[in-house]
């Protein structure tokens, strides 16, 4: 599956029951565009191993849906901040690094559609 918007691969994750609700579209399966870092309704299932795109940046299963979610909600902080805790929190009792994760998803993406150092800052702000 291709990213509607710059045609990048996507990493998709399914979506963890508790955070169902921050998912778009009420969609069970998402998709985060390796390429602009944009999250979309994914149709397909979730493929496991090391063929699927970010799958050096990004975990399986559920933490790495949770920070797929994140990314997805980050390019509007005061839209999204009970959302964004929501995953942020959920990505950490997971056992994943939220920042160290950040950093490398900003060296790996090839043109995020937000600057994601920036957001990374502003995020650290108000956790």
């Amino acid at each position: 599956m291709s990213c509607p918007d710059c045609d990048g691969e996507l990493a998709v994750f399914a979506v963890p029951e508790p955070l169902e609700s921050h998912a778009p579209e009420a969609a069970l399966t998402v998709g985060l565009c390796a390429g602009c870092l944009r999250l979309h309704p994914a149709e397909t299932a979730p493929t496991d191993g090391d063929s699927r795109p970010l799958a050096d940046v990004l975990p399986e299963g559920d933490a790495g849906a949770s920070v797929a979610l994140l990314v997805g909600m980050l390019d509007s902080l005061a839209l999204n901040r009970a959302g964004i805790v929501d995953c942020v929190e959920f990505a950490e009792r997971s056992g994943i690094d939220v920042h160290l994760t950040l950093d490398r998803l900003q060296r790996e993406a090839a043109d995020p559609h937000f600057d994601v150092a920036r957001r990374q800052a502003q995020l650290d702000a108000f956790l």
